[in-house]
């Protein structure tokens, strides 16, 4: 259908939007280009100003935002409003803090002065997914703006008016014309943006197919990328863990966005000892579930975003299944519509555990992007981070134990770009947020982030 919103609720066409011309691609990126001749040159207080106001915006306005990310993508509204909230806040961090974490450095040398400055780079192509609408926007948009560069936006093609809203906000909140733009076009024109010399850098949070496309077309054109791509984070559980807190935040760490996140936890890894308890009070979890029409107050579960997510992840655990793994609860989405006919004409997949999984299983290597729970078991702490570190990928891990020793090996041993330890994993803007290995490179969010576009300037005067 290319861009339009379809409600994953009702499968309902909202609205579609006619993509841009290359003419009319062109033209934005020229605004953008004579935009940035100026706004490069700006006072941090006067961008901060202009970021203020975009984060007020967010919070007074936050149930209209959030009701638009429901309707386009079916989070719960709940959640959506959390979103826009942490969005605000990430405006308001770079804000109060861009002028710090850019300020000169001053490095003595041979040199009467010499000193380390940051300067932006220019136009910067954002290719953003449609799981988190408006945060992986501003958490991309906040700093690179705060650092002078101008923003242009490849949204996800089924979350268009998410993407428009996003650039009125920053329109509304003052900042200049061409400072942040969002293009209506499908994925197949990335290439031939990243191909203009105006554009100058490019940060790209999807699949690795996705990823590996930009970063093939931004190298042929020697431009940076950030890429935050996909995950399989595994959830470790000791015997010395609260295993009641463990299984509470475990069902929220896989349901969350239900279940399409990058840092879900998707793997969960207990210990032999305490397997049996912590499998019976997840499975209890998760048939209390309510699933149903996102925009109610009561349901914690709403649809897929797609059809061809949902086919998918169906394929996925069929697939496991046919190999051996053993279904604990879920797995039949017919049965579910059956029980609940109201949901028969949205993506509605029912929450899922599988657990015996197969050692040859391919099941064991891959991401599940919707609330299905692999559940293994391990005899100790080497078996648990072997097992945690044994796919392609390595975005963050979660880990629960009470045992000192043991939590610095997981902080130390585990392949991933964050861990936590005792908590879900989660983005913060006071920290750096990125993966490792097929997970991505670079990173987003505090002061990392907002000097992965700039020019680092070594400056040296005698």
């Amino acid at each position: 259908m290319g861009i339009a919103t379809v409600n994953p609720t009702t499968g309902e066409t909202m609205q579609v939007f006619e993509p841009l011309t290359a003419e009319a691609v062109d033209r934005k990126i020229s605004i953008a280009h004579q935009a940035f001749q100026q706004y490069r040159r700006l006072p941090f207080a006067q961008r901060a100003e202009w970021m203020q106001q975009a984060a007020q915006i967010l919070e007074e306005e936050r149930e209209r935002w959030g009701r638009v990310m429901t309707l386009e993508m079916g989070k719960p509204l709940a959640a959506a409003i959390t979103e826009v909230e942490k969005s605000a806040w990430v405006c308001r961090f770079y804000a109060e803090h861009a002028d710090q974490f850019l300020a000169d450095v001053e490095i003595a040398t041979d040199a009467s002065h010499s000193f380390v400055c940051y300067q932006p780079l220019g136009v910067i192509l954002a290719v953003m997914p449609w799981n988190f609408p408006f945060w992986q926007v501003f958490r991309f948009a906040a700093p690179a703006l705060m650092a002078g560069n101008v923003g242009i936006l490849k949204h996800a093609s089924n979350v268009p008016q998410s993407a428009l809203a996003i650039e009125e906000i920053f329109q509304r909140a003052g900042f200049p014309e061409g400072v942040f733009q969002t293009l209506l076009v499908g994925a197949d024109r990335v290439p031939e943006i990243m191909v203009d010399d105006r554009v100058k850098a490019a940060s790209l949070t999807g699949s690795e197919l996705a990823g590996a496309s930009l970063a093939s077309a931004a190298g042929k054109q020697i431009k940076k990328t950030v890429l935050e791509l996909g995950g399989s984070d595994p959830f470790i559980v000791m015997a010395s863990a609260e295993i009641n807190t463990a299984v509470a935040t475990a069902v929220t760490a896989r349901m969350i966005n239900n279940g399409q996140s990058c840092i879900a936890a998707k793997r969960f890894i207990v210990q032999e000892s305490i397997a049996d308890e912590f499998t019976d009070q997840l499975v209890q979890r998760y048939a209390a579930l309510k699933i149903g029409d996102p925009l109610l107050p009561e349901t914690e579960i709403g649809p897929l975003a797609t059809p061809a997510i949902w086919q998918e992840l169906q394929e996925q655990v069929t697939a496991c299944i046919a190999s051996g793994a053993k279904l604990l609860i879920g797995g039949d989405p017919d049965r579910l519509v059956q029980a609940n006919p109201g949901l028969q004409r949205g993506n509605f997949y029912p929450p899922t555990i599988l657990t015996d999984l197969p050692i040859d299983s391919p099941a064991r290597q891959e991401e599940f992007f919707g609330p299905v729970a692999l559940l293994f078991r391990v005899a100790d702490v080497d078996a648990a981070i072997e097992l945690a570190n044994s796919t392609p990928f390595g975005l963050g891990a979660s880990a629960w134990t009470q045992d000192l020793a043991e939590q610095q090996r997981f902080i130390r041993e585990i392949e991933a770009g964050c861990v936590f330890i005792n908590g879900m994993v989660k983005s913060d803007p006071r920290l750096p947020f990125g993966g490792v290995k097929r997970s991505g490179y670079g990173r987003e969010l505090a002061a990392a982030g907002i000097r992965e576009f700039v020019n680092l300037k070594s400056v040296w005067v005698k």
